[in-house]
């Protein structure tokens, strides 16, 4: 009995969703033109939309202009019943930073900034999130990105924010803040961020591989439209491919400038060999536009003209990185089902 009432619940959830999703997507719809979209029944979405309407997340406006019949009623999304906060925590060049992004429900940017810190710790970031909650009541959801591996809501290894390493970020997080919090690796969202404004088929594969000065590389891989993760959320960590090198000799070869061309062909290589992606987007301080057709002729050498992707190179991608950001916060708010097509 529990189990029928738990699928029972879940597709009233999932139907929900569809019709929020269906009103996003037309920004104003009748009870028929949401029905046509979402397949439900013209009485289902109407009792959909009557709790919406309560609840304040559904807003009715003026009837459709009458064309011989009775005027339906019209109803619009209220992006702004309330907002999220996207949090970037990173450690570059000696530098401590917190970049923000508050946004409404259909990811329309309301305040963002950016604050160099002395150090990034545990209170830190629960004094910044205190601050945003403070000054926006209507948060509900809280996404924050590290450049670290995270699984099961603990920062795992070696982080560049040092006191962050091996920290169950999100964990204590979700002790204080009675919010949905989500905490997730910077590479990841720099991909689902790419993919998203590229607005790539489903079903694309595509890579984006960071080849940062004095750092160890990363990449974020999107498959069928997803991010991979792997078992442990360990999947994209390239610095330990098998080069032949240490992860810290790895650091120091590709800081060489004989010594970088080949090792940026290797990795490209068997990033394309793995997932035979569509596009494959180059970041980093080490690696700049100059580079791009030596770096497809060496390619050339080892994997079929046929097989291999477009190649870009982008210096600055902190753009994507917010995209990837807000969309996984904006999805921790619905209901964890396929129908929804979460990326993470």
């Amino acid at each position: 009995m529990n189990q029928v009432i738990s699928n029972t619940t879940r597709i009233k959830q999932i139907n929900v969703e569809l019709v929020k999703d269906a009103l996003i997507e037309l920004i104003y719809g009748t009870k028929q033109s949401i029905s046509n979209i979402t397949g439900l029944s013209v009485a289902t979405c109407g009792n959909i939309l009557n709790g919406l309407i309560e609840s304040g997340e559904v807003i009715e406006i003026d009837l459709e202009q009458p064309s011989g019949g009775r005027p339906a009623r019209r109803f619009m999304y209220n992006a702004n019943y309330s907002y999220v906060a996207c949090i970037d925590l990173s450690y570059e060049q000696g530098i401590y930073k917190i970049t923000y992004a508050v946004t409404n429900l259909v990811g329309e940017i309301i305040e963002e900034d950016s604050i160099i810190v002395d150090n990034i710790t545990y209170q830190i970031v629960v004094y910044h999130i205190d601050r945003l909650i403070a000054k926006y009541k209507i948060i509900k959801a809280i996404g924050i990105g590290v450049p670290a591996v995270v699984y099961e809501g603990v920062l795992v290894g070696e982080c560049d924010i040092k006191d962050l390493s091996n920290f169950p970020l999100e964990r204590e997080l979700k002790k204080v803040f009675d919010k949905e919090i989500i905490v997730e690796n910077d590479m990841n969202l720099k991909a689902l961020g790419f993919y998203r404004k590229q607005k790539y088929h489903y079903g694309q594969n595509i890579a984006v591989i960071n080849f940062p000065k004095d750092k160890c590389i990363g990449s974020g891989v999107i498959v069928g439209g997803h991010v991979v993760k792997g078992n442990t959320n360990f999947a994209g960590e390239v610095s330990y491919l098998p080069l032949d090198v240490s992860q810290e000799q790895l650091v120091y070869e590709l800081n060489k400038d004989n010594r970088l061309l080949p090792l940026v062909v290797k990795i490209i290589t068997s990033v394309i060999a793995v997932i035979n992606p569509a596009t494959i987007m180059l970041t980093g301080e080490l690696i700049n536009p100059d580079m791009l057709e030596d770096i497809y002729k060496g390619c050339l050498k080892i994997i079929p003209q046929e097989h291999m992707p477009e190649i870009i190179i982008r210096e600055n991608i902190q753009d994507d990185y917010i995209n990837g950001l807000v969309t996984i916060t904006l999805e921790s708010l619905t209901c964890d089902v396929q129908l929804v097509k979460k990326r993470i």
